[in-house]
């Protein structure tokens, strides 16, 4: 590889790692602050960056804000989604599921509780492409608790006239009043409230089967 190539591969990887250093900032703010608490200047300001060099990373506050929601939106998959990658479909996988997103929350991933909720509620009147990044983000989360109820009815753990939505909505319900409560009120046994409460609704629309895999540790 020729100086001109190392060279590039270098300012390369300086932005990639700056990038990461900012997000990782910027994630923990919108979560306590909103993503309106986010500004170029303060990002600089506060890491020790040059705002030339941070407006040329990201451009404009907007920008900086739809690169915060992408990076918290794979956080969340990584904590949430993707250990369940090696559990079939079933009403264990929606448990996990359940228990994984409950994890995240009460452990502070992002130091404001969950980061979506905490945006939702900021940008749930306003219009625009920060606010559609918002809303997508959330519609991906319920469809994909959705899906997995209906994957788990499909192989025999739900009851064939389980309103797989209905269920769905709540459930993220009982998991968001865990995150709200325990971040106003500073009080965990919400967490244990929640978890009970999901149980329960998933036992009352699960089949025999399906109540022994929600049974089992």
């Amino acid at each position: 590889m020729s100086d001109t190539g190392t060279k590039t591969d270098g300012r390369v990887e300086r932005g990639n790692q700056t990038r990461r250093l900012v997000l990782g900032r910027t994630m923990d703010i919108a979560s306590v602050e909103g993503l309106d608490g986010l500004s170029l200047g303060r990002i600089a300001t506060e890491l020790q960056l040059s705002k030339s060099g941070v407006f040329a990373l990201f451009g404009s506050k907007e920008e900086l804000q739809l690169s915060t929601i992408r990076a918290a939106a794979a956080v969340f998959a990584e904590n949430v989604v993707l250990p369940l990658k090696d559990v079939p479909p079933g009403a264990r996988r929606v448990r996990e599921l359940c228990r994984n997103w409950l994890t995240y929350s009460s452990n502070r991933v992002f130091a404001g509780g969950c980061f979506f909720y905490a945006v939702s509620a900021e940008f749930d009147a306003r219009t625009g492409p920060v606010h559609d990044a918002v809303a997508q983000a959330r519609r991906d989360w319920n469809s994909y608790v959705e899906t997995s109820l209906t994957e788990a009815q499909a192989v025999g753990d739900f009851a064939a006239d389980l309103d797989a939505d209905q269920l769905a909505f709540e459930v993220v319900a009982l998991m968001e009043a865990a995150n709200a409560q325990s971040v106003l009120l500073g009080d965990t046994r919400t967490y244990d409230r929640a978890e009970r409460g999901i149980t329960a609704r998933l036992r009352a629309s699960a089949t025999d089967r399906g109540r022994a895999a929600l049974d089992a540790e």
